[in-house]
């Protein structure tokens, strides 16, 4: 299909392209950005007037099939969801049911893709029992782009040097939620006032520094690529941004959720804000963002799960951590920059080319000869997060109820279009 996207605002972080632009799209690539080519005859035109043309969006981390507790939700619903927030490129962690640690589960996996882009990360032990490593030689062929733990922090660090020394061989990346074991476990909400207000044990900010220096001390002793994933406080801020100071091969990213919330936002015991990592303060909020703005932090990713009522609808304490955020994604991002004030191109890098270069993937740009993997989005939309507007299964996020900026109109990938909105 050939497909002309006409007076749409073409925004583009790889190129630095902010204009009102025509895109033409043949054989699933970008064929131009600007002039229509002489001969080139669409056979649908897309009128953009008053819309964004943007990459399609690469989230970090998204789990497309159900959690450890049974839910409605499947992996084409899931997809959909993805395709209404306008992402086509989706990191899958392995603590998923069944834990991607095989290559026949990785395979299953990227059958069920119905064309989203997957990278799945595989796990770096069996069962993520934090023991016996898999064989990752054979799940890096199989598909996966680096190595996880997931939200499993391991206990031994004989063993994780030892996995880290092991994929530096093969220039594995390695994918790290930082945590301390012990400091980390029974907590539910992050220490502090609020925690004690609420009567919640807490986890302690160093529970994730403690995480983040053990794995910075034995990068530094292997060389290993790292990205550390979902930094949620403001001391763990300062240690990257040490680090890469200090020329090693790290990266970071932040969840969406905790780039706009803090820990009194939980209110009442109301479990849509249960989350993992969880929100801290304020003052956590804003080294965040402010790590966003100076390039600290890389990306910003969905930390998307989707689950069922029944495990929301329990007491804070006992309801699972997470929360659905394909949707989202966009209209937070957009959200933050509208905030913090800053250039539009430069925000949505960090959910387009900046993940993409984490990721060393094809992704995330419109540069003419890649692949047509975009969105058409209306940043004068605002609309209401409920069950009556959200495309996937499953309604449970922080943000049920509230109004957010930018509607997905349209999402095209390799040049064929997969989402519509018709209301």
């Amino acid at each position: 299909m050939k497909l002309l996207i006409q007076h749409g605002r073409v925004l583009d972080p790889v190129n630095r392209i902010d204009r009102l632009a025509q895109v033409c799209i043949a054989d699933g690539v970008v064929v131009a950005v600007g002039t229509i080519p002489q001969g080139f005859v669409a056979d649908r035109v897309l009128d953009a007037t008053g819309k964004l043309v943007l990459p399609g969006l690469v989230d970090l981390a998204a789990r497309l099939s159900p959690s450890s507790v049974p839910t409605n939700a499947t992996i084409p619903a899931e997809i959909r969801a993805a395709f209404a927030g306008g992402v086509t490129s989706v990191v899958v962690p392995p603590d998923t049911v069944p834990v991607l640690d095989t290559v026949a589960r990785v395979q299953s996996l990227l059958r069920q893709s119905h064309g989203l882009r997957l990278h799945p990360l595989g796990a770096m032990t069996s069962g993520l029992n934090g023991r016996a490593f898999t064989e990752m030689v054979a799940l890096k062929l199989a598909g996966c782009v680096a190595f996880s733990q997931g939200l499993v922090p391991v206990q031994d660090t004989s063993v994780l040097l030892r996995a880290l020394q092991y994929s530096k061989t093969f220039d594995y990346a390695m994918w790290f939620r930082p945590q301390d074991f012990w400091l980390s476990q029974g907590g539910v909400i992050a220490s502090g006032a609020y925690a004690t207000r609420l009567g919640l044990q807490g986890i302690p900010a160093e529970a994730e520094t403690i995480g983040l220096h053990t794995l910075l001390a034995l990068q530094r002793a292997t060389g290993v690529r790292m990205h550390f994933c979902r930094l949620s406080c403001l001391e763990s801020v300062a240690i990257v941004r040490s680090a890469k100071k200090e020329g090693l091969p790290v990266t970071c990213d932040v969840a969406a959720n905790n780039l706009h919330l803090t820990d009194v936002d939980i209110g009442f015991y109301d479990s849509h804000f249960r989350l993992d990592p969880p929100l801290r303060g304020q003052r956590d909020r804003d080294a965040l963002r402010g790590g966003l703005l100076d390039g600290t932090i890389d990306a910003v990713c969905s930390d998307h799960i989707a689950l069922s009522d029944r495990d929301k609808d329990l007491p804070f304490a006992q309801a699972v951590p997470g929360s659905i955020g394909l949707e989202l994604l966009l209209s937070l991002t957009l959200k933050w920059a509208q905030e913090a004030r800053i250039d539009w191109v430069d925000a949505f890098s960090r959910v387009t080319c900046g993940p993409a270069k984490i990721l060393g993937a094809q992704a995330g740009s419109l540069s003419v000869g890649e692949s047509a993997d975009l969105c058409l989005v209306d940043p004068e939309a605002y609309w209401l997060v409920g069950r009556d507007t959200l495309v996937g299964e499953s309604v449970h996020t922080p943000f049920l109820g509230r109004e957010l900026p930018g509607r997905v109109q349209t999402t095209v990938l390799r040049g064929e279009i997969v989402w519509e909105r018709t209301t």
